[in-house]
Formats: structure tokens, sequence, C-alpha cells
């Protein structure tokens, strides 16, 4: 059963518990405290972490790159503490992040995923987002990566078109 999840946006006193679920997540691939710092400032509300009590037990980033066919954002990093997985805090955190992206008029969403990652493959899949391609070697440790995508639709909010009278 899925336990209720408070998602918040991330602050410097998170930093020593996110490297914790860093570590156990991605153990020798963990990013470091200067780069979450970085994202810190970098990413603004997209930095999100899911409590439950006053426990941080994941965190997710995303950050929205501006183009010519559209705001498009991606998931650079998403983890849960391992006591943690299976009980809904990734999809707390997929959830508010695609809402707070949709809010910012953001049309799709990418990220990457080891090909040998399959819970996270099923978990995206369950999230409607579609492989794009393979990337050779795309890991530090020579893992390939999959290309995933999903689309967000139209901007919320966005104002309907008057005609003139």
């Amino acid at each position: 059963m899925n336990q209720r999840f408070v998602v918040r946006r991330v602050g410097r006193r998170d930093l020593d518990r996110i490297l914790e679920i860093e570590a156990a997540s991605f153990g020798a691939d963990a990013y470091d405290r200067n780069l979450f710092a970085e994202y810190t400032h970098k990413c603004g509300g997209l930095f999100l972490v899911a409590e439950l009590g006053t426990k941080v037990c994941a965190y997710s980033i995303a950050a929205i790159s501006p183009s010519r066919l559209g705001n498009r954002a991606e998931l650079v990093s998403m983890a849960v503490a391992p006591a943690f997985r299976g009980k809904g805090a990734a999809s707390a955190l997929l959830d508010s992040t695609l809402r707070r992206l949709r809010r910012r008029g953001v049309t799709r969403l990418g990220l990457m995923v080891k090909v040998t990652n399959q819970r996270a493959r099923d978990f995206y899949a369950k999230y409607g987002f579609r492989k794009l391609r393979r990337v050779a070697g795309y890991y530090e440790d020579g893992a390939d990566g999959l290309s995933l995508a999903k689309d967000l639709g139209q901007k919320m909010g966005q104002p309907l078109l008057r005609a003139n009278s």
C-alpha cells in the first residue's frame, strides 16, 4: 500500500540525506555534494524531495532547456532510499514534477535510464515514457543507456485565443 509522501522543494539542510540516498542508489557513480549544491541553485523548484513524516526518503531533479521546438525538460536524476522503494515515493515525485513542468509550459520530458535497470524502465513505462533510442556506452561503467521521453501536451493555463469583433 502506498503511503502519503509530502513533496517539497529541496533545502540546503537536505543535502546530507540526499548524499546518503545517492550513495545507496548509485554507489561509485554517485553525484557529489558540489553537484547537488549546483542543482539546488540551477533547478530551483524542480529539485524536489519526498518526505514521510520528517524523513527525506527520495529526491528528483529536473531541468528545463528551452528549444526551438518548445520548452523541453530532462529528468536529471531520481533516487529512492532502499527502505522506501516500492512504497510510492517515486510516484509522488514524478507526479509533482509533471505538474510543475506543465505549469511552466514544458511540452516534453526526457530522461536516460540504464538498459539493465528493469525496475526503473517499468516505472517510466507506467507513466507513458517511450523509448527513443539506445545509447551505447552512455554510463561511466560502459553500460548502455535508453533515452526515453514523454510528451506533456499543451501548456496548462494557456489562454484561449479570441477573434476580434
